[in-house]
């Protein structure tokens, strides 16, 4: 069996080596001519798979190791009889953290406390359903908003709005010139779903107090001009924790075996959490020590500067991207803590000693 891959999967010689010849091509580079003789194309979000890349090849299989599909034509893979999955929910933990992350920052930029705030969550599956749970956890309000799953809750009266939909032509500039408007936004979904020209008109004219962006249209092309004025943006990671590039690596090498009648005995060898101690200062809020918690597990600032530094290094930044573990992984000691505090933490995910 011939694999070609996107290298950017993790441990995919070591989950896919057993199986044939392995080979690894940058997503963006995967060509027609690579995939002739392939029986199997393993992907991420940079690749699309369509008929002018598969027309003609042996290729049987296709996965991608992301939540997102927008980029699989999968009406024309099941009209050839070509195999399809993905790693749906794989990484939307991961995701989920990165806005807590990004909402606990813009709290301590902004000098307010995230409990006295409204999040609206537009789109309420893997991760919108995390995030709801999260900020729930925070002391927030929460308004929910899926059309699809029938529940329309006012999301962008929130004071803050986060999107967590697929890319589809419904959701194409679902964020526009004519409601980007006094909430705060976030987007971690894809890239169009915000107009990004309307959204650098709607900082730069003071229409919106802050906005993250994980997400961009163009890219790796990003604008220059909007990653100046949004309050914090990274390339396209917020779905990159190491367990959940694993748990993804995993869902694609367990179809491909399925579907090719392969024994699937290949187990990931993840490396160990990590342990914090903290001693609470008496009065000190809880916002404020989550927020320095979380930085010493995940530093989304240090992405920001990453990004800022190099807006060319897009694609490289999430080629070399750290391991990044995931709360769960995090053993704490927190000395003089409140059992409030103690209970935000757990519902976080945090193993509390």
């Amino acid at each position: 069996m011939k694999i070609i891959a996107d290298p950017n999967i993790p441990f995919i010689r070591e989950a896919f080596g057993g199986l044939g010849e392995v080979v690894l091509i940058p997503g963006r580079q995967i060509a027609a001519a690579a995939v002739r003789e392939a029986d199997a194309l393993l992907v991420r979000s940079v690749t699309p798979v369509n008929e002018a890349l598969l027309a003609g090849s042996a290729v049987k299989f296709v996965a991608t190791a992301t939540i997102g599909t927008d980029h699989v034509d999968e009406r024309y893979l099941a009209l050839r009889g070509i195999g399809f999955a993905s790693a749906a929910g794989s990484n939307a933990n991961s995701v989920a953290e990165y806005v807590v992350a990004a909402l606990l920052e813009l709290a301590h930029r902004g000098k307010y406390r995230l409990r006295d705030k409204t999040l609206g969550v537009v789109g309420v599956g893997n991760v919108g359903s995390k995030v709801v749970r999260y900020a729930q956890a925070l002391g927030m309000r929460v308004l929910r908003n899926d059309p699809p799953l029938g529940i329309l809750e006012p999301a962008l009266e929130a004071d803050i709005v986060t999107a967590h939909v697929p890319l589809l032509e419904t959701t194409r500039h679902m964020f526009h010139h004519d409601n980007l408007e006094r909430f705060t936004l976030l987007n971690t979904s894809r890239g169009p779903v915000v107009d990004n020209k309307a959204l650098l008109k709607a900082i730069d004219g003071d229409r919106i107090p802050a906005a993250v962006l994980d997400v961009w249209e163009g890219e790796p092309n990003i604008s220059p001009e909007l990653l100046d004025i949004v309050d914090l943006g990274t390339p396209h990671i917020a779905g990159y924790s190491f367990d959940g590039k694993v748990a993804g690596t995993r869902m694609i090498y367990e179809a491909l075996c399925r579907r090719f009648q392969l024994p699937a005995t290949w187990q990931p060898s993840l490396p160990s959490g990590i342990q914090i101690e903290m001693s609470i200062s008496s009065g000190e809020d809880d916002e404020d020590v989550l927020r320095k918690l979380i930085r010493r597990n995940y530093d989304i600032v240090a992405d920001d500067a990453s990004l800022r530094r190099d807006v060319r290094a897009f694609d490289r930044l999430r080629a070399e991207y750290p391991v990044r573990r995931e709360f769960h992984n995090t053993r704490l000691t927190l000395r003089g803590a409140s059992e409030t505090l103690l209970a935000k933490v757990r519902a976080l995910g945090f193993q509390v000693s």
